[in-house]
């Protein structure tokens, strides 16, 4: 399953090699043979770029649309429903998405995904845009938008899981946590680039952004499409002997864990422009600008966990959660007293800081609890599980923030200290601490 390096190639061989790596779909097909170092170097390079465009969409919705809803007189709850029903199809599509990349492929769904995302951001904004013309009632518009944000959770959850299910068919186990890291910064890249595409497409009306990232999103599955090796050969399905199931011993734990990580990650992330208006007192305008100043910040934390702490330090992956969970614990406490635009910056640094050990450490740890078979089936439900939170931090963070605007903070502190008490007191996530050995014959990690 695991590309290897071709030495024996002469050089004419390797040459056609190379210029099958950037024949689209119908050349380059998986079996093809093995694939250089640099072509995997070129093809990650290729999948880390196109990624990008997903955290530009992420970060940039959650930017303008908390204040383009109370231009919709839409209430905090109805805001948040509209994550939350597109989180939900997402939990349950994400597991079936990985597990047919295993047996199609991974582009095919990356380029599904890819294309879901663009279709979803584009549908979105023209359904906001007509609302906020005043074209169609309000009682129309907000089922478009949940319709048009469900294609992302419907079709788009196929892009992820097979992307980490790609890294992981082309890195070996020692390798998994970098690669896994390398991956998320590629979102977390786009998560910084969103609000500063926000602020500058800003001035030329609240929507364009939205349909700017559109077209990024459209381009972005042309060129995976187009030119992204793929010569590992998909899971034969009659080889997967076993349906990944989410109650598996090895892979429920990482569930659990995941669910609480999705929903503690996503109160600041879900409340943090209402905060903004609500108790440092800005207007919408304000907010824009500001909460998008305030979450790119989070995303850069969140980048340079990923990039520099995680390749420079070579922690293991339970060394990355843990002291992940000791800084996101930190900034909870500094949203929950914070009373300054400085403060509450700094803590949405520490909040992306944590939160940028936690993901891949987490990722990799659950990549290496099951065989090769089964990266993208895995990929899938611990994605699915993460997504999760965005159904409950809408529904319970902001229904909390409607109470007090603080209190949603305090429940994220909880959920860190239930975390570290989760993994210390687990036996199944003792792979986290492990350090894993290749393994020629399985995949696996020596635990």
């Amino acid at each position: 399953m695991t590309d290897q390096p071709d030495t024996q190639t002469p050089a004419p061989h390797r040459a056609s090699l190379w210029a099958r790596a950037f024949t689209p779909v119908g050349g380059g097909e998986p079996g093809e043979g093995p694939s250089s170092p640099e072509q995997r170097r070129r093809a990650f390079q290729i999948l880390f770029l196109s990624l990008v465009c997903l955290g530009i969409g992420q970060s940039g919705m959650f930017a303008i649309l908390p204040p383009v809803s109370r231009k919709l007189g839409l209430s905090e709850f109805q805001t948040g429903a509209i994550f939350a029903i597109s989180a939900t199809i997402w939990v349950f599509s994400s597991a079936y998405w990985g597990a047919r990349s295993d047996r199609r492929g991974r582009r095919p769904m990356i380029v599904l995904g890819l294309s879901a995302f663009a279709l979803s951001m584009f549908t979105f904004a023209a359904a906001v845009e007509v609302g906020l013309m005043g074209l169609l009632p309000v009682a129309i518009v907000y089922p478009l938008m949940i319709a048009a944000r469900s294609i992302y959770g419907i079709f788009g959850s196929a892009g992820f899981p097979a992307a980490q299910g790609y890294i992981a068919d082309r890195t070996s186990p020692s390798e998994r946590t970098n690669a896994v890291a390398t991956l998320n910064a590629a979102f977390g890249l786009g998560t910084t680039m969103g609000p500063g595409v926000v602020a500058a497409l800003a001035v030329m009306g609240n929507i364009a952004p939205l349909y700017f990232i559109a077209v990024v999103g459209a381009l972005s599955a042309f060129t995976i499409w187009r030119f992204l090796p793929e010569r590992t050969a998909p899971v034969v399905k009659a080889e997967v002997m076993v349906r990944l199931s989410w109650r598996d011993p090895r892979i429920l734990p990482f569930m659990i864990f995941g669910v609480l990580l999705g929903t503690a990650g996503a109160f600041p992330i879900q409340t943090v422009a209402f905060f903004f208006m609500d108790v440092l007192n800005l207007d919408t305008d304000q907010a824009i600008q500001l909460s998008g100043v305030g979450l790119m910040v989070s995303s850069v934390a969140a980048l340079f966990a990923q990039l520099v702490i995680v390749q420079r330090l070579q922690l293991a992956a339970g060394q990355l959660v843990k002291i992940g969970i000791g800084i996101s614990f930190v900034s909870y406490v500094i949203f929950a007293v914070g009373q300054t635009y400085g403060l509450i910056t700094f803590a949405l640094l520490l909040s992306g800081l944590g939160f940028g050990l936690i993901r891949p450490g987490y990722a990799a740890a659950a990549s290496l609890a099951v065989g090769k078979e089964q990266q993208g089936a895995a990929a899938g439900l611990t994605g699915g599980a993460t997504a999760s939170g965005f159904i409950f931090a809408p529904l319970v963070g902001n229904a909390l923030y409607a109470w007090e605007p603080r209190a949603p903070y305090v429940l994220g502190a909880v959920m860190m200290i239930a975390m570290a008490i989760y993994v210390a007191a687990t036996p199944r996530l003792r792979i986290l601490d492990a350090e894993p050995e290749d393994n020629a014959e399985t995949g696996v990690p020596k635990v």
